[in-house]
């Protein structure tokens, strides 16, 4: 037998064996009826990229992972100066001068470019300022202003001098900071995609209607979504580190005057933010007549959708696709926290402050988890060290459009594909 014959009945071998290997140890999470009369056809466009996560997760050696992950982060520590700071506000910058425009034109008459212009800049404040200091990227670096630090952003009355958005920094910090990065995949992750649309996954409607219920949900989502949650994760922790019983928390009590929790939500969140957003601002304009202040009203309102369908575009599809990991179990170990780190998050084009401005820096999502509270900046340093560092592990480095990655994380939402999971011997 030549090399060439020889050759080609290796990579045969090696296929069927890749999956056989598959299929007997690893698998896509369970589906909805729908899904298992899907087809065969599509299971087998996946595969290649499911062997893969196969293959990483049970030949890594994470003692070794962590150890290089340490490694970079020490590297990077040594290296975090005032200029990381300076950095931040000229992020800063950009996100008040795309608001200054936005409002500045917002008057003379509804328009979407003002209402991008404003939205961009809610957005660069979330994810580019609000979202790295309360993670307490900051908090340590020398020369900083100390209302950049995580005690004393948006504090008492900066509130909404620092953070002008629906939730409480108290809220997020909790159910972004804490359950969301020491979860993530699993079922207690709060921004868990396919468990949280199983209610849509679950059910008998059209894939078309689902598709709909996806896009019209992206234009609210803060709202109908975000908000309730990040309230009823503190409520739930607050009662938790009194020793009270577990409080009885519904989607209807959230909103509901009747109830203490709804309550403290409309107070806490929902009232201030359209106070502040669609009262105050529009009459900031009255001046310039009735119709200056209905074009900022309707603009804030338009910006508002934008900010959602923005915030929607980036951040849903960082930890959701049919090649994303998901887990029933905690992690244990340094190691294997990071390896879900990487297999369980999905990174954008990087590489530039314009073009991560637009992506509020969530296109390092990757570095993100593995570093939660490192300076934006030392991000773009860090993300060629993290993708080698994944390719001597052999461990996917998943990077791809945003757009594709959107099409993935809407697939899992309305159940027409899901993500992987382990299966549990």
């Amino acid at each position: 037998m030549n090399s060439a014959t020889e050759r080609r009945n290796d990579n045969i071998i090696r296929k069927i064996t890749d999956k056989a290997l598959f299929w007997s140890v690893f698998q896509p999470s369970p589906t909805s009826p729908q899904q298992r009369s899907y087809s065969t056809s599509h299971q087998l466009h996946l595969q290649g990229q499911q062997v893969l996560s196969l293959h990483s997760y049970q030949s890594v050696d994470r003692e070794q992972l962590a150890k290089d992950i340490n490694e970079i982060h020490q590297q990077a520590l040594a290296n975090i100066g005032i200029d990381d700071f300076e950095h931040l506000t000229r992020m800063e910058r950009w996100g008040k001068i795309c608001s200054i425009i936005g409002y500045g034109t917002a008057w003379i008459f509804p328009n979407p470019i003002s209402a991008l212009l404003i939205s961009q800049g809610s957005f660069t404040r979330w994810t580019q300022v609000g979202h790295p200091i309360v993670h307490r990227a900051y908090d340590k670096v020398e020369g900083v202003d100390k209302n950049y630090t995580s005690k004393k952003f948006a504090q008492g009355w900066r509130r909404f001098m620092d953070w002008p958005d629906w939730f409480t920094v108290a809220g997020w910090h909790h159910e972004h900071d804490v359950l969301h990065h020491y979860s993530l995949g699993e079922k207690a992750d709060p921004n868990n995609a396919q468990h949280n649309m199983e209610w849509l996954r679950q059910s008998g409607l059209p894939m078309w209607l689902r598709y709909v219920i996806v896009a019209f949900f992206s234009g609210i989502w803060k709202l109908v979504y975000y908000t309730p949650r990040t309230h009823k994760e503190l409520h739930l922790n607050s009662a938790r580190q009194q020793g009270e019983p577990k409080p009885v928390m519904t989607r209807i009590g959230a909103w509901s005057l009747f109830t203490e929790q709804g309550r403290s939500f409309w107070l806490q969140s929902i009232l201030p933010y359209i106070a502040y957003r669609f009262v105050l601002l529009p009459l900031l304009f009255l001046p310039l007549g009735s119709f200056a202040a209905l074009s900022v009203l309707i603009n804030s309102i338009l910006a508002e959708i934008f900010t959602n369908m923005h915030s929607f575009l980036v951040m849903i599809p960082n930890h959701a696709g049919d090649d994303v990991m998901m887990f029933d179990e905690k992690a244990k170990g340094k190691g294997e926290f990071y390896l879900r780190q990487i297999l369980g998050s999905v990174n954008y084009p990087t590489g530039s402050n314009l073009n991560d401005f637009f992506y509020g820096w969530l296109n390092y999502q990757v570095e993100h988890h593995l570093w939660p509270n490192m300076p934006l900046s030392q991000y773009q340093k860090v993300q060629p060290q993290v993708m080698a560092l994944c390719k001597k592990h052999n461990i996917p480095y998943l990077q791809q459009s945003v757009f594709k990655r959107l099409l993935k994380a809407v697939d899992v939402m309305v159940g027409k594909t899901s993500m992987l999971k382990p299966v549990v011997a």
